[in-house]
C-alpha cells in the first residue's frame, strides 16, 4: 500500500464528554480539519520544543473578538510565542481591553446607518460605542507626549513602553485578565509593527508630529532587528540541540511577509548563510491563484530562500477562519505540552543584533578584499585557510545543494 495512505479513518460516536485533544485527533479527520489536525500535531511535536524560536504573525480582526485575552496572552505565558509581529489595528484594539472598555458580540445584519446615528462603531458582528475610541485616543496621546516617548524608535521599544504603561493601567482599574501588549510587556515578547502608520496608534502618533513632539518611530530598525532575531534562533543556547525557527502565521498581508522576509534579508541582502525557517504554519482563508494569499504558499515561499527546502514536509497551511483555528490550537497546545521558559527575546535585542552587525560586517570586509584582490593585475593572493570550494550567489551567499 502507498504510503500516502498512512491512517485510516475509523470513525467512532461523539461523547457528551468529549476533551479537546480527543476532539481533533480523532474526529478532525479530512480536508481542514485534517490541516488543522496535522498544524496542533506539529506544534506541540515539533514547534514547541526546546531549541525552537516561535514567530507569530497577526493580521485579521483578532483582538477585538477578545483573542488578545483569551488565547494569545496564555501562548505567550506559556512560553509558546517569542517574539510577534502585527497589525498596529490589532494593537489598538487590544488597549480597549487593557483600559476595562466593554466592546459586545451582535450581528454582521444590524443597520449600520442607525448604528452611526447612535454613535456606534461595528467590526462585522463586534459592537462599541464611538467614545471607546475617543477615551483610547486620549490615553495614547497623553502617553504619547511623556517623556520616554519623546525620541527615535523601533516598534518594539515603542509597544514595550505601550506594555508597560497598560500593564499599570489594569492594575490601577482592577483589570483581571491582562491584555496582549500587557502580557508581551511581562513576558519580555517584542512585538513588531510592519506597517506604523496604517492605524489608530500611527494616525495619533502622527498628530502629535504636528505639535512638535520628537517621537520617530523607525521602521529600519525593525527590520534589523527582526532579522537579528531569525539569525540568532540558529544558536538554541541548549548543549546538543539544534536551534530552529518557525513562522505561525494568523491571517497574512503584511505582517506575514514582514515575519518571512528576515531569511532574504539575511542572505539575499546582507550575504550571510541561512537556510529559512524550519517550520511554517498558516491559517488563511485567501487564496493563491488570485494573489491575494500573501507571500503565496510555503513551496513558492522556498523559492524566496524563506522556507528551508528540506523542511517542506514540516509546513501546513489550513484554509479556515483564524477566530475558529487560534482557540482549538490554543487549548490543544496548552493541554499537551509542558510550558517552556521565556526567552525573553525583548531584553536580548541589542546583544543579537551586535552579532549580526559584526558578522555582517566581516562578510562584507572579506568580499571586497576578494573584489579588490581579482581587480589589481599581479597582486599576490592573501593566503586563506584551505578550505572546499563553494558556490555563491553574487552576494556571496553560498548555495546549498
Amino acid at each position: 500500500m502507498t504510503k500516502l495512505l498512512s491512517r485510516q479513518i475509523s470513525p467512532a460516536p461523539l461523547s457528551a464528554n468529549i476533551g479537546i485533544t480527543d476532539l481533533i485527533d480523532t474526529y478532525f479527520t479530512a480536508y481542514n480539519s485534517a490541516r488543522l489536525r496535522e498544524a496542533c500535531h506539529l506544534l506541540s511535536r515539533d514547534i514547541l520544543q526546546p531549541g525552537v524560536t516561535v514567530a507569530l504573525s497577526l493580521s485579521g480582526a483578532l483582538t477585538p473578538a477578545g483573542l488578545g485575552v483569551s488565547v494569545l496572552s496564555p501562548l505567550m505565558r506559556h512560553g509558546f510565542v517569542d517574539w510577534i509581529i502585527s497589525t498596529g489595528a490589532n494593537l489598538y484594539h487590544d488597549l480597549h481591553y487593557g483600559l476595562g472598555m466593554e466592546l459586545y458580540a451582535s450581528n454582521p445584519f444590524v443597520d449600520d446607518v442607525k448604528l452611526r446615528q447612535e454613535g456606534r462603531i461595528r467590526i462585522y458582528d463586534i459592537v462599541f460605542g464611538y467614545d471607546v475610541l475617543l477615551e483610547t485616543d486620549a490615553f495614547i496621546r497623553e502617553l504619547l507626549r511623556s517623556e520616554p516617548f519623546q525620541k527615535r524608535m523601533g516598534t518594539a521599544e515603542f509597544h514595550h513602553l505601550l506594555g508597560k504603561y497598560i500593564n499599570a493601567m489594569e492594575k490601577q482599574l482592577g483589570v483581571k485578565n491582562p491584555c496582549l501588549l500587557s502580557t508581551a510587556y511581562e513576558c519580555g515578547v517584542p512585538i513588531y509593527t510592519s506597517s506604523p502608520g496604517d492605524s489608530s496608534i500611527g494616525m495619533n502618533v502622527a498628530a502629535l508630529a504636528l505639535e512638535g513632539s520628537k517621537l520617530v518611530i523607525d521602521p529600519s530598525q525593525d527590520v534589523n532587528e527582526t532579522a537579528a532575531i531569525a539569525y540568532a534562533a540558529r544558536n538554541s543556547g541548549i548543549p546538543d540541540v539544534e536551534g530552529k525557527s518557525a513562522a505561525l502565521i494568523l491571517g497574512g498581508g503584511s505582517p506575514k511577509n514582514f515575519l518571512l522576509q528576515t531569511q532574504p534579508q539575511l542572505h539575499e541582502v546582507l550575504g550571510l548563510e541561512e537556510r529559512g525557517h524550519d517550520y511554517f504554519v498558516q491559517i488563511t482563508d485567501a487564496r493563491p491563484d488570485t494573489g491575494g494569499l500573501s507571500g503565496a504558499t510555503p513551496s513558492e515561499a522556498v523559492s524566496w530562500g524563506k522556507v528551508d527546502p528540506e523542511e517542506l514536509p514540516s509546513t501546513i497551511v489550513c484554509y479556515t477562519d483564524s477566530t475558529i483555528a487560534l482557540p482549538l490550537m490554543g487549548a490543544y497546545v496548552i493541554n499537551q505540552c509542558e510550558p517552556r521558559p521565556l526567552k525573553r527575546l525583548y531584553d536580548r535585542r541589542e546583544e543579537m543584533l551586535a552579532t549580526l552587525q559584526r558578522d555582517y560586517l566581516a562578510a562584507r570586509a572579506e568580499r571586497t578584499e576578494e573584489k579588490v584582490a581579482a581587480a589589481i593585475p599581479n597582486a599576490k593572493p592573501v593566503p586563506k585557510p584551505e578550505r572546499e570550494p563553494v558556490a555563491t550567489y553574487p552576494c556571496g551567499t553560498p548555495i546549498r545543494r
